[in-house]
């Protein structure tokens, strides 16, 4: 089990808890700090602490982290579209419809069963039981690349790329309504919708910093090609930011428009590029996946229009 003890200076003076958790503790999420929190392995004087807890300056807080259980997830041999793959990393290239790790609901058939089929449990643990080597996340029907680690100390390498935002992602996007600008950047936070918890949302409450940045590609009247760079990393935030402007995603039923058409499964948003840093040498490093078929047919029908 591994330990970090952190003394509270004026500068995290009034933050919750799970907040300074989620920004201090590199190789977690925010959800897994809330359940660490939760299990008592955060604690201050010895006492367990509440996810709520707001720190004051001089509090010395300890935080756990429990070396990772035996997996409990069925490797299966699924298909994998694998761009770049060595001994510390995958590049994997995402269909549309793939769930990227078992939830309810979802027990089989995900990306994290593909590649226990495909490591033999070569995975690094960061990630959690359920999340093997899952270094970031992309929508189920959202396609394109992901990053995978398969030890832990790629893991930490790769993930304090995401959090010093080194590690580069663009995503290509087919957005309803035509942008004007031919380039702009999106900067609002991004929490929990307080109507729907299923839903993210623009909000100042229990929201956190989200930056998008987007440059047309291809303007089609109603409709306009952009590519999206992200800044930060939020749950579903170029789905969120471009409906925020009043530009939804194509196919996004859960933020834009309930018919489209295209006749889609989901939306037309395509991790592109990726970009980062190789965690044995700092070799720069940069892979690109082409637009899925479906994603080229809608293109192709625009541009005969």
């Amino acid at each position: 089990m591994k330990k970090a003890v952190f003394v509270i200076t004026d500068a995290w003076q009034g933050l919750r808890l799970d907040r300074f958790i989620a920004e201090n503790v590199t190789d977690i999420s925010r959800s897994h700090g809330v359940k660490l929190i939760e299990d008592g392995y955060v604690t201050k004087d010895g006492k367990n602490l509440d996810k709520k807890y707001k720190i004051s300056a001089g509090d010395v807080i300890e935080v756990c982290l429990p070396d990772a259980m035996p997996l409990d997830v069925v490797a299966e041999e699924i298909p994998l579209d694998i761009i770049y793959e060595d001994e510390y990393l995958l590049v994997i290239n995402k269909p549309q419809g793939m769930v990227v790790h078992p939830a309810a609901g979802n027990h089989s058939g995900t990306l994290v069963n593909a590649l226990m089929g495909h490591c033999a449990g070569s995975l690094s643990g960061i990630g959690g039981v359920m999340r093997p080597g899952i270094v970031h996340r992309i929508d189920k029907d959202t396609s394109g690349l992901l990053l995978v680690a398969k030890n832990d100390a790629a893991h930490l390498f790769l993930s304090q790329q995401l959090k010093d935002r080194s590690l580069s992602r663009i995503y290509t996007a087919l957005v309803n309504g035509n942008i004007k600008t031919d380039a702009g950047s999106i900067n609002a936070p991004i929490g929990r919708s307080a109507s729907d918890r299923k839903k993210m949302g623009v909000t100042a409450k229990n929201s956190r910093e989200a930056v998008t940045h987007y440059e047309v590609l291809e303007r089609f009247g109603k409709y306009t090609l952009v590519a999206c760079k992200l800044t930060t990393g939020r749950t579903h935030q170029i789905r969120v930011h471009m409906a925020y402007i009043g530009h939804s995603v194509v196919g996004d039923r859960t933020y834009g428009m309930k018919k489209e058409a295209f006749h889609l499964s989901g939306q037309l948003l395509h991790a592109a590029k990726i970009m980062f840093l190789h965690p044995k040498n700092g070799q720069p490093m940069q892979f690109s996946a082409p637009l899925p078929d479906y994603f080229e047919a809608a293109l192709k029908t625009l541009r005969k229009q």
